[in-house]
Parts: structure tokens; C-alpha cells; sequence
């Protein structure tokens, strides 16, 4: 590996350096990211860790956005708060709650993922962003986006909650209701980021996207004195965040 991170296919083993790609275009494996992690722990250190801003670029090595490239709100380092009562209630020596509702400028951990998504569009050259989404995804994408001054458009399924997108609306994105289910709304992102070029974090940037997950096993690997937890339960929808945390560990 001739790059510090790039795309590759799992299945064939084949690079595909980096580029708004989503599957290995032999096997149709969906594509992952790779590090050169020799060449990351001469570059990376403890130490050096601590020094930076308790946010997620503090792992920036780790993750695959070039330094000149980090930017954006600043989000992540959330609290890891011990729980002693609730340790007892369930039986545990010991419990942490990681409190990911804090930090973050949208308030959900989906400005973990839009953060590292968002800054790798940036360097993509994509001038127009977007996502499907039933909420959280929406506002993170509009708000990153703001402040990045990308274009947004944010596809929803027609009967989700107008309370939902409230947020999403005050930072100016364009607001586009589907008539059909997630999936279809998923499949309809899918379409227009192949025929407009458009940087869609949950579909040609999601190799970038689901990497910023990671960030909670580096922070709270960091915040236990760089020991790793014995069990971690994580809430989980579509599977990304807690195989990323498993990646990150």
C-alpha cells in the first residue's frame, strides 16, 4: 500500500485507491478502507494523542481524510460516564455510559459519520451534497454541510414527521419528500449520485461515512487509560456503527 489509507474490496483483496466508490467493480463486494497502520504508528503516538483538540480529528491518522482536508464543525469526544447504580441493578463489577448526545452540533452521533463523510466531499471536489434519511441523518448533513458552504439536498420518505426536519430546514437544505419507503428513497439517491455527480454520504461516500464510528472506541479506549473495555452494547439499526467500533477497538 503505497497511501495511507484507500479503498479496498474484502473479497478480492483488490486496492482501489480513494474515490466516491462504493463497490469493487469485479466481485460487487462492497468496498472497506484500508490503513497502512505500520506507517501510521511511527507517525502516531499516545502522547501525541492527548495533545490535540478533544475532538475526532484527534485520531485523524485513523481516519480517511487528508489533514488538509479536516474541517468542518467540530464534534465528538463525548463523556464516559461510570454508573455505579445501575452496575449493581444489573450485576456488573463495573459500568460506563458513553453520553453521545453531547458534543455534537446536531446532537446525534451522525456528526461523527457526516464530519469524516462531509470533509472527504470536500476533497472529492463535490459541490452538492446529500443523504436519505428519516431524521438525524438529515439535520447532521444540512448542518455540516452549512458550514462547509456545500449544497444540500436531503431526500425524505413523504410520511415522515414534519417535526423531524425542522432542524434540517433552518440550515437551508433543500427538502425533497419521496412518495415510497426508505429503501426507495435510498435507491432514488443511488440514481441521481450517478447521473449528477452528487457526494451522497450513505450511498457513493459511505465507505468514508461508516469510518467515523470508529471515533468511539478510540475515545473510549483513551477515556478507560488506553485499556479496552471487556463488553460494549451498542444500539444498532443498519449494523455500521458497531462494526466500525469493533474495527476501532
Amino acid at each position: 500500500m503505497t497511501q495511507l489509507f484507500q479503498l479496498r474490496c474484502p473479497q478480492c483483496q483488490r486496492y482501489f485507491g480513494n474515490g466516491p466508490l462504493t463497490l469493487c467493480e469485479d466481485c460487487f463486494s462492497p468496498l472497506e478502507m484500508s490503513y497502512d497502520l505500520s506507517s501510521i504508528g511511527r507517525l502516531l503516538s499516545r502522547a501525541e494523542i492527548e495533545s490535540r483538540p478533544q475532538n475526532i480529528w484527534r485520531y485523524a491518522e485513523l481516519l480517511p481524510v487528508a489533514a488538509e482536508h479536516r474541517s468542518g464543525l467540530p464534534v465528538g469526544f463525548t463523556p464516559l460516564l461510570e454508573a455505579p447504580k445501575l452496575a449493581r441493578r444489573l450485576g456488573a463489577q463495573k459500568l460506563h455510559l458513553k453520553n453521545d448526545s453531547v458534543c455534537f452540533p446536531t446532537l446525534s452521533f451522525k456528526d461523527r459519520v457526516v464530519a469524516v463523510a462531509l470533509s472527504q466531499a470536500k476533497a472529492f471536489g463535490f459541490d452538492v451534497v446529500g443523504c436519505a434519511s428519516t431524521g438525524n441523518l438529515a439535520n447532521s448533513v444540512a448542518a455540516q454541510a452549512a458550514r462547509l458552504g456545500l449544497e444540500a439536498w436531503i431526500f425524505v420518505p413523504s410520511d415522515l414527521e414534519p417535526a423531524k426536519l425542522l432542524a434540517t430546514a433552518v440550515y437551508g437544505a433543500h427538502l425533497v419528500r419521496v412518495d415510497g419507503t426508505y429503501d426507495q428513497v435510498n435507491r432514488l439517491c443511488a440514481e441521481i449520485a450517478e447521473d449528477r455527480h452528487w457526494g451522497f454520504v450513505n450511498v457513493n461516500l459511505r465507505a468514508y461515512y461508516a469510518e467515523g464510528s470508529k471515533t468511539v472506541a478510540y475515545e473510549i479506549a483513551e477515556q478507560l487509560g488506553w485499556r479496552l473495555p471487556d463488553n460494549v452494547v451498542v444500539p444498532m439499526a443498519g449494523g455500521a456503527q458497531i462494526t466500525r467500533i469493533a474495527k476501532g477497538f
